[in-house]
């Protein structure tokens, strides 16, 4: 007996190719909701640092050609 969807209706249902499945599956398969939820949110952290650091790193650039043109 079927039992339940193979893996190309799922990813054409969501738009996603095979590997990009298992790649998921691999990295998210063993997590409880909990955990994908934290995850979620550290993920969401990481990238609010990232775009910190690049703001910062810019603002230092900047700040160093001032000095240079002044010297």
């Amino acid at each position: 007996q079927n039992q339940g969807k193979t893996v190309n209706e799922i990813c054409r249902e969501h738009g996603i190719s095979q590997p990009t499945f298992y790649k998921w599956k691999s990295k998210y398969g063993g997590m409880e909701a909990h955990q994908l939820a934290q995850l979620k949110e550290l993920e969401k952290q990481l990238s609010r640092y990232k775009k910190i650091v690049a703001e910062l790193t810019l603002e230092n650039v900047v700040l160093k050609d001032v000095i240079e043109k002044k010297l």
